[in-house]
């Protein structure tokens, strides 16, 4: 929901530099108040950083403790 709210504050759209060699993309917003977050005088104004990281079905196998293993260059995703 945060991400859908986020996206819609930047109109869905994201430029080149936002995305990685692996898929991955991140953006960020300046003000809080621009998702419909409520103003709190106590704290302020302050922006957020998104970042989503995508994954296929096996990407653990990379990551676990055990019998960790690689993925494969056909199930990496790209660009």
């Amino acid at each position: 929901e945060i991400l859908e709210r986020g996206l819609k504050v930047r109109e869905y759209e994201l430029r080149r530099d936002n995305f990685s060699a692996t898929g991955n993309f991140g953006f960020g917003i300046q003000e809080h108040i621009d998702l419909g977050i409520k103003y709190d005088p106590s704290i302020g104004i302050y922006g957020l950083d998104f970042y989503v990281v995508l994954g296929r079905p096996g990407y653990n196998v990379a990551h676990r403790k055990r019998k960790s293993g690689t993925v494969g260059f056909q199930h990496r995703l790209t660009k």
